[in-house]
């Protein structure tokens, strides 16, 4: 097994996960299998309970964990499903060796940082590196060298250097900042030093540097860093923005940076094959035509809180060679100030999912209009639900429909609490969640984008729609097309005689791939480039002056 430690210094947001995942789908390009593993030096067990706000969204894999986004973009990058114990944290690390103190595991011993916190956390790396069986697992490390939170991993990555082998069978990859300073545009390679200067204090040469910066790096900046980094000149790779982060792989590709590693860690390059990749990018970057996509929420303040929303969308624009414009709405703002004119001049409306009760009445609003004036609309989780009350008041005539999530003494229950939620009181890990089987109505429009009759989707709620409403709802035109095995969950609404309006309870943004785009984020992109197009046909006929 080959370890391929990613750490990051100056500052956070540098792009480590965009790296690691980079790294990852070169190293598949030439025939090896890839694992990924996040690590969160955070005290959270998982990052279930934290605010979008601060954190990003909260994503969900197969076996339900609540992990990093991060494990998102590995997820994408390499085509795989990870499970829970691929994100590391201080939190479960810490409990852990608590335990086993409480067990009895230490008797007689001062359990201590080191050993006791680091072996936990070399243990884990390797027994989940181990169990898939992988080539090479690449390790993320979150926050940024010289963090205090950051010590004890940095630590472990650097006994399993010392274990293992240093620059063979453990790489250390690692990203700074090249800011570029004054009117003459200088490329400044200081905070690269200092950073590494930090990292050789805990005594970890890095192999590799991927260096941030705005522009390229010119050579005599890589010549600089590689003699006061100690790093060949090769190893110094230059990661300037880029359009889309589709585009990282190429970008390092093409400075040879696979090569470089394949000869370090003495492994053989079975093949050489980016021509699918190179031709999904092309796509994005080259579209025929483009849509406006609004996506109504109330943590639209951070784009990285609706971020798979976003990739589902370059996965589906990339299938139909459609540029996306993805416009944020708050909410709240909504449910304050009413429907913005701006929003009448989109192609598709995306309501994604959300807890609490902050923002929910501008949703209703705005699926509301979406339905009213036949503009195709994808409600997820809480925008199923949404849908479903809007339905339920406007259509069924339940007025005082609602969720007993925002008023509990409703008269109208539509969306209630699961069952076997009622008495749970922790918060974390304790929604529905994860990958669960969907049974969908043949000859629905789900059939027809899904392309079969049982399907699997990731979940992440506590509340369902209401067994007691299904016939009300379904008899003005709400029809549940996708249920669970035993037929009690709503998973999947659509509404007849609508151009395009359909909503589901679980995530379908979460399974969404570069080469297989989540169907119901396609179906909308499909029928707002409908829109758009009879839009453009309707005002090419209208009568000049």
């Amino acid at each position: 097994m080959k370890y391929i430690f990613v750490t990051g210094g100056v500052i956070s947001g540098l792009g480590k996960g965009i790296t690691a995942s980079s790294i990852g789908r070169l190293l598949k390009s030439r025939g090896l299998e890839v694992t990924a593993i996040k690590i969160d030096p955070y005290l959270n067990i998982d990052a279930g309970t934290m605010n979008p706000f601060e954190h990003g969204e909260v994503y969900v894999l197969d076996d339900g964990g609540e992990v990093d986004l991060d494990l998102g973009n590995y997820e994408r990058f390499l085509d795989i499903s990870l499970s829970s114990d691929h994100n590391i944290t201080t939190g479960k690390v810490y409990k852990s060796v608590i335990e086993k103190e409480r067990a009895g595991d230490f008797l007689g011993k001062t359990v201590q940082i080191i050993p006791h916190i680091t072996n936990e956390i070399t243990s884990r790396i390797k027994s989940v590196a181990e169990s898939t069986g992988a080539d090479v697992c690449i390790v993320e490390l979150g926050g940024t060298v010289g963090d205090i939170e950051s010590m004890p991993f940095l630590e472990a990555a650097r006994q399993m250097g010392s274990e293992l082998g240093k620059g063979t069978n453990c790489i250390f990859v690692h990203t700074t900042l090249v800011p570029v300073m004054g009117s003459v545009g200088e490329q400044k390679t200081k905070p690269t030093q200092h950073s590494v200067k930090e990292l050789r204090s805990i005594g970890i040469q890095p192999d590799i540097i991927v260096a941030r910066s705005k522009e390229p790096l010119d050579y005599s900046i890589r010549k600089k860093i590689s003699l006061f980094c100690d790093v060949p000149i090769e190893a110094v790779v230059s990661a300037a923005d880029a359009n889309s982060i589709y585009e990282i792989p190429i970008v390092l590709e093409e400075q040879g940076i696979t090569d470089y590693l394949l000869k370090k860690m003495d492994l053989p390059s079975k093949c050489k094959d980016l021509t699918a990749w190179r031709e999904y990018l092309d796509r994005i970057l080259y579209p025929m035509n483009s849509v406006k996509i609004a996506l109504v929420g109330k943590y639209t303040n951070l784009a990285d809180s609706y971020l798979s929303h976003l990739e589902a969308f370059h996965h589906a624009s990339a299938e139909l060679g459609t540029q996306i414009d993805c416009l944020f709405f708050d909410s709240e703002k909504i449910e304050q100030d009413g429907i913005p004119k701006d929003l009448a001049n989109v192609d598709g409306i995306l309501i994604p999912g959300g807890f609490g009760n902050r923002g929910v009445n501008g949703k209703i609003l705005t699926a509301k209009f979406a339905r009213e004036n036949n503009i195709p609309f994808l409600g997820v989780c809480l925008g199923f639900q949404v849908a479903t009350m809007e339905i339920a008041r406007h259509l069924a005539h339940l007025e005082d429909a609602n969720s007993t999530e925002f008023d509990p003494n409703t008269k109208h229950p539509v969306v209630d609490l699961l069952p076997d939620q009622i008495n749970v009181v922790d918060k974390g890990a304790t929604m529905r969640l994860g990958a669960q089987k969907v049974l969908i109505t043949e000859g629905s429009q789900a059939e027809e984008l899904y392309g079969a009759l049982e399907i699997s989707e990731r979940h992440r709620h506590r509340y369902e729609v209401n067994p007691d409403y299904i016939d009300k709802l379904e008899a003005v035109g709400w029809k549940f097309t996708g249920r669970s095995e035993d037929g009690v969950k709503m998973e999947i609404g659509e509404l007849i005689d609508h151009p395009f309006f359909m909503a589901s309870q679980f995530h379908p943004e979460f399974k969404s791939r570069p080469s297989k785009p989540s169907p119901l984020h396609l179906g909308l992109l499909k029928a707002a480039v409908v829109r758009r197009q009879r839009l453009a046909d309707r005002n090419l006929h209208l009568p000049s002056d």
